[in-house]
């Protein structure tokens, strides 16, 4: 269903600006389809109104699109945030241990693995330098 609707909306979006390019704009520059000519299909001020009126549906018809997909798409993926799950473990204090760590002197590592855990970890295997240097 979202595949259809996606294809409606970009049919909608090329109907859009191809009805706008065609509006007689204030330079009258790119008014390709009102000449205002008497020989034209209709009148200079009546295709104005009607362009008017088939830019307003389709500008309509592309914001009801858009809020479908937009709500299709946030019914089909899962609702996870980081802050509501639960941390692996509890973060190392300096100087306290951890629930069920070694009383050593170092602190317990996090079980996560991730990039900043790795580098933490290698900055306390590191030789510390003396202060008086």
């Amino acid at each position: 269903m979202a595949t259809v609707l996606l294809v409606i909306h970009l049919m909608i979006a090329a109907a859009l600006c191809a009805v706008v390019l065609l509006q007689r704009s204030e330079g009258g520059a790119l008014g390709i389809g009102s000449s205002g000519g008497a020989g034209g299909f209709m009148t200079g001020r009546g295709t104005a109104n009607m362009l008017t009126r088939v830019t307003a549906g389709l500008a309509a018809a592309f914001f009801v699109t858009s809020i479908t997909l937009t709500l299709l798409a946030q019914q089909s993926r899962r609702a996870t945030s980081p802050l509501d799950r639960p941390a692996a473990t509890a973060p190392a204090v300096p100087g306290k241990a951890a629930p069920g760590a070694p009383a050593t002197g170092a602190p317990a590592a996090p079980s996560g693995g991730g990039l900043l855990d790795s580098l933490q970890q290698g900055r306390q295997q590191l030789p510390q330098v003396p202060a008086n240097r």
